[in-house]
This record gives C-alpha cells, structure tokens and sequence, in this order.
C-alpha cells in the first residue's frame, strides 16, 4: 500500500520551525531561507487543511493540531537518524562512549596505540560523567561503550569483560614510603570520598571486617573517581581507587598503598556494542587489543579479597 505522507523537505520545515518556534532560525538550521520555510510550512497547511501556527506578536504559537503533529514527527526523524547513522558507522569511525575516570587514567593510552596498530579504524571517544553506567543505542550517538556493570545487559547487546574492579585504599606515596598501616593509622586517617554515598569506602571496610573498627567518616566527597585519586594522591588524605587503574602510578611512585589488600566490588568494566550494529569485525579488533592490553599489564602485589 502507498504511504499517503506529505512531503519530506516541508515535514523536516515544520519540525524545525516548531522546535525553535521561529521561521529564521529554522531557516539558519535547515540552510534555506526564510520564505521556503514559510512555503513548506504552507504546503503542510493545506495537505492538512488546517493551521499549523499562529502569530502572537513577533513570536510563533503552536496551534492545536501542530502539537499533535510535532511528537510524532521528531520520533520519526530520530528513528530516521538512527537508520542512517548505522549505515554511516560500517565505513566511519566508531563512536565510543566511557566513563571519565577510566578515560583518562587507562583508555587513552590505549586508544592511541589502538590507532597506531589499526590506522583502518578511527574511534572517537567520548568521556561521560555518570554517577550509574549506562547507553542507550537507541537515542544516543554512540557504537560502543565501556561501562562499569555486573555483566547484566540486553540481549540484542553484545559484550565483553576487559577487567574487574578491584577496590583499594590509595594515599599520597610519601604515606606509604615506610610500608603498610597499622590499624590505628588507618583509623585515624582522612578519608575520601570518590562518591557522594560513601559506597566504596563501605564495601571495602566491610570486606575487609573492618567496617566496626574504622569508623566511615564524614571526610571531603567527590563525584567521581578520578578526584579523589588526584586528592589522596597530593595528601590530602585516603581515597579508594580500582587498582588497574592506579597500577601504573603506583609502579612509578605517583601513589602509595597504605593498606594492600583489594576487595572485589562485583563490577566490572565491559564493552558493549549492538548485535544489529553493522561492521562487526571492528567491535572484535578493539575487544581483542583491549583485553590484550589488560592481560600485558603488571599489577602491585596485593591481597585479592571476594566479599
């Protein structure tokens, strides 16, 4: 059956219109002037037989039947974005989304020999904040992500450890230049807080069988890893970190381990990418240089605690 639909170009007119509620800056979006806007807008009025806007002075006001129209267009045109934008990702870059703290003290680096060993596969990475790990493929602009979970995903997903987090205290080197703490330093430190619920220093200490005898304290919280390493790092106190991502400063002194022993967290940092994603092969060559990656690197000796 033939679709009975008005024409694209003034459908695109009219979304833009209504969005920013002014013919000229739909016109500046859409790079046609203002008085094609005002045509296909026009021409959308009398396929519908009804008016789509209204004046109120200088300014454009929706009419009945225009919101009624409008959300199911920008659905539509977000659907037809989602369409196009998988077809463009089998020959372009792969869009990759992490989170910040992993971004910048282990991704990074790895991204860039990626590039060196792969010069076929360009990824663009965005850092994101998020207080929960998570993507939507549907309506955001991204082909992957690494994400900090239990493992739990979609089943149209695909996906793929690269590590396990590993919780464990982290402090200035000079702190940790005589060797580990003895109970009552690490109950009289500062504690940091990378998050503001506290939950790492709770997990740890419990894991631990020290949560009755370290108070958590109500010490200065971040909201995010990353600065609370940074803090603990420059002496302002005791922070939690994952110990794959301090690994490396460990090793050349820019952090101490005042008490070494890591706590699982049952997270881990996984990429994920769709099934129905398009150029396969380039999700798999990241996977493998990444959990190659990982596999190469040398971690402080610690005590490895499961909770």
């Amino acid at each position: 059956m033939a679709r009975r639909l008005p024409p694209l170009y003034a459908l695109r007119a009219f979304e833009a219109a209504a969005r920013h509620l002014s013919f000229t800056r739909a016109a500046e979006e859409l790079a046609i002037t203002q008085s094609a806007v005002s045509r296909h807008v026009r021409t959308l009025e009398e396929h519908f037989a009804c008016r789509l806007f209204e004046r109120a002075g200088r300014h454009l006001r929706l009419t009945e039947s225009a919101r009624l129209l409008l959300p199911g267009l920008r659905d539509g045109f977000d659907a037809l974005e989602r369409a196009c934008a998988s077809l463009r990702s089998e020959e372009g870059a792969l869009r990759l989304k992490a989170p910040s703290t992993l971004t910048v003290r282990w991704l990074l680096a790895r991204l860039s020999r990626f590039r060196m060993h792969n010069p076929d596969i360009e990824v663009q990475l965005t850092s994101a904040w998020m207080d929960v790990d998570g993507v939507d493929f549907q309506h955001e602009p991204y082909d992957c992500a690494v994400l900090l979970s239990d493992g739990s995903f979609p089943d149209d997903w695909e996906s793929a450890l690269l590590f396990e987090e590993w919780l464990i205290p982290v402090c200035a080197p000079e702190a940790a230049a005589d060797g580990p703490w003895d109970l009552p330093r690490l109950q009289a430190a500062d504690q940091l807080h990378p998050t503001p619920d506290r939950r790492d220093w709770r997990r740890w200490l419990k894991a631990m069988k020290l949560d009755r005898q370290v108070p958590l304290r109500s010490g200065q919280t971040f909201d995010m890893l990353e600065l609370g390493i940074v803090a603990a790092a420059r002496g302002y106190g005791v922070s939690i970190g994952d110990l794959l991502m301090v690994a490396e400063d460990v090793a050349d002194r820019r952090l101490g381990l005042p008490w070494p022993s890591a706590v699982f967290s049952g997270s881990g940092y996984y990429l994920v990418w769709p099934k129905a994603r398009r150029g396969q092969e380039r999700f798999r060559r990241l996977r493998d240089f990444l959990q190659a990656e990982v596999a190469a690197m040398r971690l402080p000796q610690v005590e490895f605690v499961r909770s």
